[in-house]
């Protein structure tokens, strides 16, 4: 089994040399040394403050972590998942230490005891608290699990190592998306959207000097659409999110792209 090194290779050869991954600090120096790409965290990090930031994003709903990646400039999120392989020491059973951390710098926002059930039970299953099983790292650890199933007596979405069938199953990711899953599921890499369109615009945009003006826009087109009523979740969502940011983030390379034309004339 390679998936580690396979997925630090992915995000060499598949990410610009200045994207920025949020992992939980266990990973910061793998993914410098193997992938040579920036990390908010590792295991020199001292800034208990920076720690319980990434904690609070991972322990929030996607919305609120969003609000926390676009402050961080964060390009990628990096997750490990044993689930399927039944590895043990996977980001699930690593992150109440993510919840107890924030809590301690953000306890208006983060309560350890919202992610247990009224009986004091940690479970990823139906009964699970409905606050872990919409969270980040929830919804990341099993975007698209509950489809998978291994065997005809196994339920689909069968977590191997938490043994439970998983609670939330029917869910679509809006501000993320898987970029990455190694072949045993244990690396799971998404990326903002919003990045996506980004390089799709460079394509259909070329020779326009404002990229590097552009990438800060995305931040803000986030933002500003998170201002707006609408679909709370869902696809619907989804497609509204992807449609705003495309049209902004055109409109802005194609001006910028006239304002290059009409200089070189």
């Amino acid at each position: 089994m390679d998936d580690f090194r396979e997925a630090y290779y992915w995000l060499w050869q598949n990410t610009d040399e200045d994207a920025r991954v949020m992992s939980w600090w266990d990973y910061g120096y793998q993914i410098a040394g193997m992938a040579n790409r920036t990390t908010l965290v590792d295991n020199n990090t001292w800034n208990n403050s920076h720690i319980a930031l990434v904690g609070k994003a991972m322990s929030s709903n996607e919305s609120a972590a969003y609000e926390i990646m676009t402050e961080l400039n964060v390009d990628y999120v990096l997750v490990i998942f044993g689930g399927v392989i039944g590895y043990s020491g996977d980001d699930i059973n690593k992150f109440l230490w993510m919840v107890r951390i924030a809590e301690g710098e953000h306890p208006n926002d983060i309560r350890e005891s919202d992610y247990f059930t009224e009986r004091g039970e940690f479970r990823v299953d139906a009964e699970g608290s409905p606050t872990l099983l919409n969270c980040l790292m929830y919804k990341l650890s099993y975007y698209k699990f509950g489809e998978l199933k291994f065997d005809y007596q196994t339920p689909a979405g069968f977590d191997r190592t938490r043994n439970a069938v998983i609670g939330n199953k029917d869910y679509e990711l809006t501000y993320l998306e898987e970029a990455y899953t190694s072949e045993h599921w244990l690396v799971r890499i998404y990326r903002q959207v919003v990045l996506r369109i980004y390089w799709e615009l460079r394509f259909l945009i070329p020779n326009c000097s404002a990229y590097s003006e552009s990438r800060s826009q995305m931040n803000s087109t986030g933002r500003a659409f998170r201002t707006q009523r609408g679909s709370s979740n869902g696809a619907a969502r989804r497609k509204r999110y992807v449609s705003h940011n495309t049209c902004m983030l055109g409109t802005y390379l194609m001006s910028c792209s006239g304002r290059q034309i009409a200089v070189d004339r």
